[in-house]
């Protein structure tokens, strides 16, 4: 009963922090239309503002905050794939364990610990940028705050998945994970993509000079 128990808050673990990440991805689109905006009228009308560069820095640290939580649920960072295609099974989960426990969580739960005074301080004096009509900071620093939570919490959930898998209650998920390298397996899919789609992919060009 309590491994169940602990499997399902691994499944709510990861449910949120999907949930966070595919929401939080879409702010891609609004940093591309911000910059965009930005640059078209600073070449027609000659104006700009720094608070258009800063929002754009906000929305990429929003993106790259939290959705590191949903990458670690789709094994998605980045490991020695090469070794690990090699390792058996019960190293390959050993390692990952003994990484989660001794690297991941209490690096997480340390800067989630440091980033909230450091958010605090910064909310209460509702601290200004330094550039003229720059953006409030506060609320880039509290996007560390809650992406170090969500990272925590999610390291949490890989732990219970280990367990879970070294106890045969869940297959392994790092099963799904191609052996050789999250870019070869997107290439992979990519063109598979295409041949089912009916569209040969373009041939390479020559760049011999002869």
């Amino acid at each position: 009963m309590l491994m169940n128990t602990l499997l399902r808050i691994s499944r709510g673990i990861d449910f949120v922090n999907t949930w966070i990440g595919r929401s939080t991805a879409w702010l891609i689109l609004l940093a591309i239309l911000v910059s965009a905006i930005n640059a078209t009228i600073r070449k027609v009308f000659g104006t700009s503002s720094n608070a258009w560069l800063e929002l754009q820095w906000l929305l990429f640290g929003a993106v790259f905050l939290l959705c590191a939580a949903w990458t670690l649920t789709q094994n998605e960072h980045i490991r020695i794939d090469i070794l690990g295609a090699i390792f058996p099974r019960w190293l390959r989960s050993t390692i990952e364990f003994v990484g989660h426990t001794l690297f991941l969580l209490p690096m997480a739960a340390v800067m989630a610990y440091l980033s909230w005074p450091f958010f605090v301080r910064s909310f209460e004096s509702n601290e200004q940028s330094g550039n003229a009509g720059g953006l409030v900071i506060w609320p880039g620093k509290l996007l560390i705050l809650l992406g170090f939570v969500a990272l925590f919490a999610q390291g949490i959930s890989e732990v219970i998945k280990r367990i879970g898998v070294a106890t045969g209650r869940i297959p392994d998920p790092l099963d799904a994970v191609a052996p050789h390298g999250a870019a070869e397996a997107e290439a992979e899919r990519l063109l598979k993509a295409v041949q089912e789609g009916g569209i040969e992919p373009a041939a390479p060009v020559s760049t011999d000079k002869r």
